[in-house]
Order: C-alpha cells, then sequence, then structure tokens
C-alpha cells in the first residue's frame, strides 16, 4: 500500500501524462491521496510562472497569486490526508523510539515537487533554442535531481518499514494555514467590509 518507490512512479508518470492532457485526478484509495497532492504541485508549478511574467498586466498576477493560495492550500490538506492513511494503516509508535522530523505525507510531498523539477530540467536539456552552454549546465542539475529523487525515495522507503518496525516513529500536528484562515489573518479580519448598518 505504502511503496516509495511506486509513489515516486505514479508521480512521474502523472507529471508526463499532465504535460499531454488535461490534469485530473483519478485512482483510488492512498494513491488518489498521492494523485490529488501531485495535481496541486502541478498547477502550483504552473501558475508560479505565470505570475512572474511582466507582460500580462497586474490582473494576471492578482489571479496567479489567488490560484496559488488555493493550490497550496489545498496541497497542505492532502499531505495531511495522507498522514492520516498511513497513521490509520501503520499505527505508529506513542513513544519510546526515535521521532521523525518530516511525516511520511510531508516526504510524499516533497518528491512530487521533486519530480516536477526533473520534468521541466529534462526539458532545459533538450531546448533546441538554447545554447549548448545552457543544455550542458541543465544536464548536471537534472543528474542531482535524479539522485536527490532517489535518495528521498529510499529514506521514505526506510522510514517506513522502520515505523511498521516500531525503530521509529513521527507525529503528525495538524497544521493550518493562517494566511488563507478570515479570522486568523489581520489582514482579513481588521480590514474585512462592514456589513451595511453595523
Amino acid at each position: 500500500m505504502f511503496r516509495a518507490s511506486a509513489i515516486a512512479a505514479l508521480q512521474a508518470r502523472l507529471t508526463a501524462t499532465w504535460h499531454e492532457l488535461a490534469p485530473a485526478a483519478t485512482g483510488d484509495g492512498f494513491d488518489r491521496l498521492v494523485t490529488e497532492n501531485h495535481l496541486r504541485n502541478f498547477q502550483l508549478w504552473h501558475e508560479e510562472d505565470v505570475a512572474r511574467r511582466d507582460d500580462l498586466g497586474a490582473e494576471s498576477v492578482y489571479r496567479a497569486k489567488r490560484a496559488i493560495d488555493r493550490y497550496n492550500q489545498e496541497r497542505n490538506n492532502f499531505i495531511e490526508e495522507m498522514d492520516k492513511a498511513i497513521v490509520a494503516a501503520l499505527q505508529p509508535a506513542a513513544d519510546g523510539c526515535p521521532r521523525n522530523s518530516e511525516t511520511p505525507g510531508m516526504i510524499v510531498d516533497r518528491l512530487s515537487i521533486l519530480a516536477l523539477k526533473e520534468y521541466h530540467m529534462h526539458e532545459e536539456t533538450v531546448r533546441p533554442d538554447a545554447s549548448e552552454a545552457h543544455r550542458g549546465k541543465c544536464a548536471e542539475k537534472l543528474a542531482r535531481i535524479r539522485q536527490q529523487r532517489t535518495d528521498l525515495t529510499a529514506a521514505l522507503e526506510e522510514l517506513l518499514a522502520d515505523v511498521v518496525a516500531r525503530r521509529r516513529t513521527f507525529s503528525v500536528y495538524y497544521q493550518f494555514k493562517m494566511y488563507n484562515d478570515p479570522a486568523l489573518n489581520p489582514q482579513l479580519y481588521r480590514h474585512a467590509a462592514k456589513p451595511s448598518g453595523a
């Protein structure tokens, strides 16, 4: 159910597919949560690119920023959903063994971002309008990204095995994004429109 190599392969496959077809989340169970998280990172990646353009006007940047906030909140929600599923299935030890600083869901999210980096860096290595020097530098970066992805996949595999064997554990704190909550962001609650007649 929680094989790190299968998760990494799914993310790579989805990245390639979604650059050819309209992105959509499919699948069941934990794979669906991985896919939903990866879809938000995919959307974030491309909105971040749009937000950095200077030729589209302020309205386009505003819309991109709003989309980025929404996708980022949803991305974090799916990290927590992945962790909930892993906690329910593996029942990590409450104490008595070392505690990992990152949850498995956080690591899956980092693998998702690395899958996107790998895809886009590979594009730069074969870009016909780029110089040979540019393609060469990008090839070096691509090799490092692939090594990082391999190492992180192994680290997740080891963490999950250690949790099952009660050699290591982790805690999920169910964080929240304060800036998206009108009750917690002072810029929102201090400057909210007053109802008429108030």
